[in-house]
């Protein structure tokens, strides 16, 4: 099935809002085997709203539309579908119902209904709706013309649960089986080398088949089978995995798991032990992706940002005398923060990092030059990386994604590359 995704919103076009919509749109269309084609950005405009569907009818045999289903004047998608289609927009009782009853729960009584928030519930002849818990504008769906047409809210908070809870139902309606997947994380390799490693093997594949690609500072490969059920496809898969962790080894760390922060935390979790932080040139950003998860206060014992030389000296004391012969950013240093803040607070491990996140540097070292440190009770590893191609953001991200690397090695009994200082 060929399918193309609208997404309607001037302020798409003009960059000031992210189109994550289309995004996890055509990520759920891929579970169900559904190929994007096309996705087209257009803006509040009536004329170009509509011939966007009117040009995507001719060629797509589903079309998925976000945003322009709220209450003010710039939503207009409706209408301009209805008239794409030559149908016209009725009220849905059902909805209008809904509405009224949310209305009243979240304003006084004694307050109408305002006409513009009432536009929400007319949705065009012959759709069915798509109830909208987490927000007041419906979605629909119908089919006309051999075309299959969904409509969704634009806001991620409303779209993302419509997706899920809504949309794919629909989805699995129209597959005659299923379309499993399953998605390996690998940390410390990039994604031109991987996409190389697999060629051959991606290429001799024609279900299940295998998708590489990057994301926040680790490579993921997506493998993906169509079968008639779900335990033939996870039988076709299994294969396929473990030849494909196979080649990358201990650089897999997990599957199906949302980031590499969330599986080391729980990892911890499983294990019982703690962690201790000391953050320079991350600024607490590796404390905050541990808290993220839920649970992690059984696993955190605390940290510090010790973003000046004397903090590092004062909180956690650090010789002032070796930060002045060595640098803050350095080795030595990096082996400081780790043992000293494990020792501070009592925990299993402790980890520093210190660096030049950029854009300015020490005249020492070049900016993207980072240190990190993971103490347990005997010893001390450090990681010496220089990330000097990549911005300040990512800088901080890299650093803590290597943090997370060495401790969840450690933890897995793996060896925790990099130089071993006793």
């Amino acid at each position: 099935m060929k399918a193309e995704i609208i997404s309607v919103g001037t302020e798409l076009l003009l960059g000031t809002t992210i189109n994550s919509d289309a995004a996890d749109v055509a990520l759920l269309l891929s579970e169900y085997g559904i190929n994007v084609y096309w996705q087209t950005v257009v803006g509040d405009n009536p004329g170009r709203v509509i011939e966007a569907v009117k040009r995507a009818k001719t060629r797509a045999e589903l079309i998925i539309t976000t945003g322009g289903l709220g209450p003010t004047c710039d939503d207009l998608t409706k209408n301009a579908i209805a008239e794409a289609f030559g149908l016209s927009l009725v009220l849905d009782k059902g909805e209008e119902e809904w509405l009224r009853s949310l209305w009243r729960e979240r304003h006084y009584t004694s307050l109408e209904i305002t006409p513009n928030n009432l536009q929400q519930v007319m949705l065009p002849e012959g759709s069915t709706a798509l109830r909208n818990d987490w927000g007041t504008a419906p979605g629909c769906v119908f089919s006309a013309e051999g075309v299959m047409v969904i409509m969704l809210p634009g806001p991620p908070r409303e779209i993302r649960p419509m997706l899920e809870h809504r949309v794919r139902p629909i989805l699995a309606s129209l597959s005659d089986g299923v379309i499993a997947s399953h998605t390996i994380h690998f940390f410390g390799i990039g994604e031109s080398e991987m996409e190389y490693k697999l060629r051959d093997y991606m290429n001799s594949l024609t279900n299940p088949t295998l998708a590489p690609y990057a994301k926040n500072a680790e490579c993921l490969v997506r493998v993906t089978a169509g079968a008639p059920d779900a335990e033939e496809a996870e039988r076709m898969m299994a294969p396929v995995i473990e030849r494909v962790r196979g080649l990358f080894g201990d650089l897999a760390y997990g599957m199906d798991t949302p980031s590499l922060a969330e599986f080391t935390t729980k990892l911890m979790l499983e294990k019982g032990v703690t962690l201790a932080t000391a953050e320079s040139c991350t600024g607490g950003e590796l404390a905050k992706a541990v808290t993220d998860i839920p649970g992690a206060s059984a696993a955190l014992m605390g940290g510090v940002v010790v973003y000046t030389n004397e903090a590092k000296t004062r909180l956690l004391g650090v010789p002032a005398e070796l930060i002045e012969e060595k640098g803050a950013v350095s080795h030595e240093v990096a082996v400081e923060l780790a043992r000293r803040v494990r020792e501070l607070m009592g925990s299993d491990f402790g980890v520093g990092i210190t660096g030049l996140a950029g854009p300015d540097g020490d005249g020492v070292h070049e900016v993207g030059t980072v240190f990190i440190s993971l103490a347990d009770r005997e010893r001390v590893w450090v990681r010496e990386k220089h990330l000097s191609q990549r911005g300040r953001e990512q800088v901080r991200l890299y650093a803590c994604q290597h943090a997370f690397d060495m401790l969840r090695r450690r933890l897995a009994g793996l060896e925790v590359e990099e130089i071993d200082q006793p």
